[in-house]
């Protein structure tokens, strides 16, 4: 066999069969096939696309590439979350706890953030003593006793997506849904879970702009989870505006604490629970949408999930002094306010360029080497559909620089603010099973 064939062969829009797929893994994992090559062969899927046997066949090599994480000893039936990453996304601190107190085990491994914000464990570390790294006996004995645990990812979890990645961020072709797919898919099958719930993002702050790529990416995805013998269920949630009212690390932190103390953060309550609701279903806890939802919402409003999470960041080492009083979580020196310049209602906001403002006051990395800023950020006043007069303040920049002009302006031109009125965004799009 060699990589030349394969290539045309792709080049020409013939699928390859799973020995061939195979083949070009194994052998460039050995470094027996140049990386110009493999170019070559990442272009070519980029215009020719693969077949849905074809994605889940590179996906189980990916997966076959490293470690696999054996959950076993861990009781109960085994649920992960996956969301594709957005502005202001901390479901994972509101759906972790709520689906544990439920009875279902959640054992996350997330990784750190590069962009707008830290990912799910520096988040995490905004809260004082909190750890991330623990040993596979004390993450198992973690979720046993408490039905969740969060670490930071171990192991070599498909290490021919990272080779793969590296090498399509340079060549243009990370945008090709086969290859997003069997990207994501690999590290969540690699984690060792027994269903997978996927939060698809769609629109200005999403990878997936549009509704018909999001929708397409998410059918990817559920096909090759059950393909590889995976329940997967994935949803597809609004990215036209960030994610409740709170962007930066301990902002984020606070923001879910609130909604578990019973705080009514719509858009993000509603993506909680609905996420929450597949995922104790898939874990047969609960039988059907309706039970589940109304079950969900009561361990809220009862303080359930709220003592799952406090028990969560007590055992990993967090101070819970924080999360009783959440004025102790790390802060800012200055508040500075963006104010609106004209009346009318908020028609749109550029959900990404909220986040790079979130990023330029340091709540994220350019680079994997930048330190983050637990205590900055920035907190919305006005969303898609409320009213605005001039002189209102659209955000609050949670800063510890003094000059943020740049970063006003970034905020203010992020916010479209039109004379007629306009409807809230709704948050749930579509469900594919």
């Amino acid at each position: 066999m060699r990589m030349v064939d394969i290539i045309a062969k792709k080049r020409n829009g013939d699928p390859l069969t799973e020995q061939e797929i195979t083949f070009f893994i194994e052998e460039y994992m050995k470094e027996k096939i140049p990386d110009y090559q493999v170019s070559a062969l990442m272009m070519a899927i980029y215009y020719q696309g693969m077949t849905q046997e074809e994605t889940a066949n590179l996906t189980k090599n990916m997966v076959a590439s490293g470690d696999v994480i054996d959950l076993s000893p861990i009781e109960g039936h085994k649920v992960d979350k996956h969301s594709t990453g957005g502005v202001g996304d901390k479901t994972t601190f509101i759906v972790g706890p709520l689906v544990a107190a439920a009875g279902i085990p959640v054992a996350k491994m997330s990784g750190r953030g590069l962009g707008h914000t830290g990912g799910t464990v520096d988040k995490l570390e905004s809260i004082p003593g909190f750890k991330v790294e623990l040993t596979n006996q004390q993450f198992i004995d973690n979720v046993n006793k408490y039905k969740l645990s969060v670490v930071g990812q171990t192991g070599n979890l498909a290490p021919a997506d990272k080779k793969l990645y590296a090498l399509r961020d340079v060549t243009a072709t990370v945008d090709s849904i086969p290859l997003i797919a069997s990207s994501i898919m690999s590290k969540k099958i690699a984690s060792g879970a027994d269903s997978i719930v996927l939060d698809v993002k769609t629109g200005s702050g999403a990878f997936m702009k549009s509704f018909e790529d999001s929708k397409q990416l998410a059918e990817e995805m559920v096909t090759i989870g059950k393909q590889l013998e995976r329940q997967t269920i994935a949803i597809i949630s609004d990215m036209n505006q960030p994610l409740g009212y709170e962007i930066g690390n301990a902002n984020e932190v606070k923001e879910a604490v609130e909604v578990l103390q019973g705080k009514r953060v719509e858009d993000l309550r509603e993506l909680a629970i609905e996420l929450a609701t597949h995922m104790t279903i898939l874990g047969g806890v609960y039988q059907n949408y309706n039970e589940a939802t109304q079950s969900l919402e009561k361990l809220i409003d009862n303080g359930d999930a709220l003592n799952c999470f406090m028990d969560f960041i007590k055992a990993q080492g967090g101070d819970i002094t924080v999360i009783e009083d959440l004025s102790k979580l790390p802060g800012s020196s200055y508040k500075v306010e963006v104010k609106a310049d004209q009346k009318g209602y908020i028609h749109e906001m550029e959900a990404d360029e909220i986040g790079v403002a979130a990023m330029h006051l340091g709540a994220g990395r350019a680079t994997k080497d930048d330190d983050i800023n637990h205590g900055v950020g920035i907190t919305l006043r006005k969303k898609i559909g409320d009213p605005v007069e001039s002189g209102d303040t659209l955000a609050i920049l949670n800063s510890d620089q003094e000059n943020v002009e740049n970063i006003i302006n970034i905020v203010k031109d992020a916010y479209t603010i039109k004379s007629e009125k306009t409807n809230k965004q709704k948050m749930i799009y579509e469900v594919i099973k």
